[in-house]
């Protein structure tokens, strides 16, 4: 397989392959294996949620009680500093 990256994320990746002593071909594959596996626990992470969510076992909150919920939160934290 082939991967054609911009100059800029070609030069970073060449600097940090320096910086490390490590192959290119080897911080790709690490940072696609990381991905990958992010990828996968979030798909599996909000397939559980919305199986809580059909279920019952949860049950949705609108937008504005949740973004009123942390802005109260917010203003808690900086009145205590």
């Amino acid at each position: 397989m082939e991967v054609n990256f911009r100059p800029e994320t070609e030069s970073r990746l060449q600097e940090l392959a320096q910086q490390t002593g490590r192959a290119p071909n080897d911080l790709i594959e690490d940072a696609m294996a990381g991905y990958l596996k992010e990828l996968g626990e979030t798909h599996h992470m909000l397939d559980a949620r919305y199986d809580d969510l059909k279920s019952g076992r949860v049950k949705p909150v609108d937008s504005e009680t949740a973004f009123g919920a942390l802005r109260r939160k917010s203003q808690e934290r900086r009145s205590r500093s």
